[in-house]
């Protein structure tokens, strides 16, 4: 239902209309009220990106490699759905499906299915560790030369007691001639002997104490020592629960870090294809239409699950970017193929880089 029949300026910009949209800042000339479906219908079309022209969108970035990227160029954009809008919306969908779908739970069964037995198990073994590691870095304390020489000589002090009392459980009536032997622990200079270290040693491992303090304050300053706690409570974790802690790192960090790859992606193409009068948002632009469609690819992968269907899907994902590519560059098909190959060998280099930070970054801020 309109609010009003015919207007004659926009409700907007009060500019005088002349047909169903404003020609100055394109608004509705008739406007309805506000409803629920018109929200949904809002949502639908400006934030899942599917809307009509979507179908037209799909067409040419499934079957038609490169065309969509080329009716962009050539001015053709309103048609279709924007490229930044299609990447986002099929990468969420693939994501989506892979977190919350049966591919996520099946990763996350062994986890789900340990005993109690097993869980105290790798508590008790994560104690062990912890012990031994504190153990360890008592004894690593010991690393200045008073430190050294005081523990030294109190394991010597110990050793002259236990001496003493052996020498008094020997001897049970008391005699003058027993007495005497009981002054040992006067002539207790030998613990002296650790102090032989020479001088210029023992400034040398001074300076070495000083600097590796320096370097502490210097990364407590920075946040690191926080973030190599971290890493260390990540190591003291049981192999089940590094998986864990790993697996919530990808769902939660890989997104971004794949979107980050898209002006990689861009660049590697600006570099084979150096000379072309390309601009750089054009590669981009082609980095955007060819992610999207192998995250569409990747989604109906997840979904379909057919064995047949999935090893067509593969053959099409790898044939797309060289079609794709020599459709838009127009080069040979021998610089394509080569291109593709290279490409292909850094770009992949670059996800495994990034899902793998992506993964550690997760799993150290988890906790």
């Amino acid at each position: 239902m309109s609010t009003a029949a015919a207007p004659e300026n926009c409700a907007n910009c009060e500019t005088p209309l002349g047909g169903h949209y404003c020609s100055n800042c394109g608004q509705e000339a008739v406007l309805h009220h506000a409803s629920t479906r018109e929200f949904l219908h809002e949502f639908v079309g400006h934030y899942v990106a599917l809307e009509g022209k979507l179908w037209g969108s799909l067409v040419r970035l499934l079957f038609r490699p490169g065309l969509l990227t080329n009716e962009y160029i050539r001015g053709r954009r309103v048609r279709f759905v924007q490229p930044l809008r299609l990447y986002l919306s099929f990468s969420l969908l693939f994501f989506a499906l892979l977190k919350f779908g049966g591919h996520g739970a099946e990763m996350g069964e062994d986890d789900k299915d340990e005993t109690p037995a097993a869980q105290t198990a790798v508590v008790e073994q994560t104690v062990k560790q912890t012990v031994k590691q504190a153990g360890a870095l008592e004894r690593l304390k010991l690393n200045s030369p008073e430190e050294a020489a005081g523990a030294t000589a109190a394991e010597a002090a110990i050793a002259e007691m236990q001496k003493d009392q052996k020498a008094v459980a020997r001897a049970p009536d008391t005699s003058a001639k027993d007495k005497p032997q009981a002054a040992p622990p006067a002539a207790k200079p030998a613990p002296a002997a650790p102090h032989s270290v020479s001088e210029p040693e023992e400034k040398d491992n001074a300076d070495r104490h000083k600097a590796r303090d320096d370097v502490d304050q210097w990364l407590e300053k920075k946040g690191w020592d926080k973030l190599r706690h971290k890493w260390d409570g990540l190591n003291n974790m049981s192999s089940e629960q590094q998986k864990a802690a790993l697996q919530a790192g990808f769902y939660h960090y890989a997104p971004y870090a794949i979107f980050c790859l898209m002006p990689v992606f861009a660049l590697y193409l600006k570099i084979l294809y150096m000379g072309s009068g390309r601009r750089f948002g054009e590669h981009v632009l082609f980095a955007l239409h060819t992610n999207a469609f192998a995250f569409l690819i990747f989604s109906l992968m997840l979904v379909i699950r057919v064995g047949l269907i999935d090893f067509v899907l593969w053959c099409w994902l790898l044939g797309y970017l060289p079609w794709a590519m020599r459709r838009v560059y127009h080069s040979s098909r021998a610089g394509t193929l080569l291109r593709w190959s290279v490409l292909m060998f850094f770009y992949m280099i670059s996800i495994a880089v990034a899902l793998g930070l992506a993964g550690a970054l997760g799993a150290v801020t988890a906790h």
